[in-house]
């Protein structure tokens, strides 16, 4: 059911815990399966220096969680937006696609720590406004759940 990479993400998360004094933190859930990530990140120089994760929730969203910091772990802010749920996906070979939305909560968690750098740095938010705040599964109206077909 879960391929060995989300088995190990589960059972050995990368960058689990809180930064004190973080320049960012986003919160998500989804109420409809009880997953909460919590995401802090230490930001110099517009690089994501350090980043940390609390979830509460299945193996595919301690996973995810991990997966996700572990890709923008080191990259620009602007890398980190780019991150899709797809290539949270495509890094843990797959997951079952009743769990795919675990990887558009982790997708949007970073986003949500994004949008409070961003506010706490006087930054534009007029695009990062328009994202979900945790409604995931259930919410259509934005284009970043992309959502891979090949989920079998």
């Amino acid at each position: 059911m879960y391929s060995e990479k989300v088995m190990d993400h589960f059972t050995n998360p990368r960058n689990v815990g809180e930064i004190e004094n973080a320049d960012a933190v986003g919160e998500v859930g989804n109420a409809k399966c009880g997953d909460i990530m919590k995401i802090y990140m230490k930001i110099e120089n517009e690089i994501i220096v350090d980043v940390k994760f609390q979830t509460f929730g299945c193996a595919s969203a301690i996973a995810t969680s991990s997966m996700a910091t572990e890709l923008i772990k080191g990259k620009s802010v602007d890398e980190a937006l780019e991150l899709s749920n797809k290539a949270v996906v495509e890094a843990l070979d797959g997951l079952p696609p009743a769990k795919v939305h675990c990887s558009v909560l982790a997708e949007e968690a970073v986003k949500a720590a994004i949008l409070d750098y961003y506010k706490k740095t006087g930054k534009d938010t007029t695009e990062l406004e328009k994202i979900c705040t945790g409604c995931c599964s259930s919410c259509s109206a934005h284009d970043h759940h992309d959502i891979p077909a090949d989920e079998d």
